[in-house]
């Protein structure tokens, strides 16, 4: 049985990989998913807003009282190493890439043109194999249109090929106008990969307190649709590695995404839950579903349903959700 894939030009021995989670945080973590058999893994994001943080943090702490008594001119000791609050995080992954023998994928989000390229820098440097460019931006501003926001994106992509020379991907949300056209926008500014989709976290409120609040739910298999939609119609269309990353629970969703043209397919919440050694069983799962179903590899199956290839996708699309809606009815009326 052969799973081998390619994912951003590098060559995997099948297409099931751990996207980012505390389980990816750690070198130990990172090993453990290794053993249990991933084909690569993608780090936590590294956050712009927080070296800032761990940077003004390390000046106000350092500086304070400097120079306020004659005897002293500072009440720390030196510290020739500090990197800024990049340093951790470099390390972690300069260990794991000497660790491990798959790839380890790093994972940026910024919110500068200055952040983006110099972490990426920084995390090419540290031996990072790709690099992922975690995009989350919510313009709250009335102001702002549809294609400053599109052209907010390309920019970072753009700078970010410029400054690099390893693979880049860019996860990107579901919400624009035209998700085809923007994905097509970003493999034209160098991206080698779309990872679909970023999840769109949601405040609440307490009615207790009034208060703002936010609760991280892991996804289940419900939240598969969207990313299944526009693989489908994105596979064969673009230039660029396709990566699924929403609703992997189980092996069924693997196929799917397969089916529809993905390269890779990444999880993250089904490996919290069940473990590292999931990983395990969802490799083991695949290579069964493909014996059953009479084929030898997974490039026979991907893009088998992809919808990238009609000339009548939208209006197959839109006879779907017009029989959906007239044909439902609800159990108490079925009774």
């Amino acid at each position: 049985m052969n799973l081998a894939t390619r994912y951003l030009g590098l060559p995997l021995e099948h297409p099931i990989v751990a996207s980012a989670s505390p389980l990816t945080s750690t070198v130990d973590g990172i090993c453990a998913l290794a053993a249990a058999g991933a084909a690569a893994v993608v780090m936590p994001s590294l956050f712009e807003e927080q070296i800032r943080a761990e940077d003004t943090a390390y000046a106000m702490y350092t500086e304070h009282g400097s120079f306020s008594q004659a005897e002293a001119g500072s009440y720390f000791p030196a510290m020739p190493e500090y990197d800024s609050g990049v340093a951790g995080h470099l390390d972690t992954l300069r260990r794991a890439v000497a660790a491990v023998d798959i790839p380890v994928i790093a994972s940026l989000n910024a919110v500068t043109i200055e952040g983006w390229t110099n972490y990426a820098t920084r995390l090419e440097q540290a031996g990072a194999a790709a690099l992922e460019l975690n995009m989350y931006f919510i313009p709250t501003d009335p102001a702002m249109s549809g294609e400053d926001v599109e052209a907010r994106y390309v920019e970072a992509v753009h700078a970010v090929k410029r400054a690099t020379k390893i693979p880049v991907a860019v996860k990107l949300p579901p919400y624009f106008s035209s998700t085809g056209h923007m994905a097509r926008r970003l493999v034209d500014a160098g991206a080698d990969g779309l990872v679909l989709f970023n999840r769109f976290y949601q405040p609440d409120f307490d009615l207790a307190t009034l208060d703002v609040k936010s609760e991280l739910t892991l996804s289940s298999s419900y939240e598969a649709g969207p990313a299944l939609l526009w693989i489908g119609m994105l596979a064969g269309r673009v230039r660029a590695s396709l990566a699924a990353t929403s609703g992997v629970e189980s092996v069924e969703q693997v196929v799917k995404y397969l089916l529809v043209g993905a390269d890779v397919v990444m999880t993250t919440s089904a490996l919290l839950r069940h473990g590292p050694s999931y990983m395990t069983t969802l490799v083991a799962g695949l290579a069964a579903w493909l014996d059953q179903n009479a084929h030898s590899a997974v490039s026979a199956i991907r893009g088998r349903n992809s919808m990238g290839q009609l000339d009548d996708a939208g209006e197959l699309l839109r006879a779907q959700y017009v029989r959906l809606l007239t044909d439902y009815v609800p159990r108490q009326l079925a009774a």
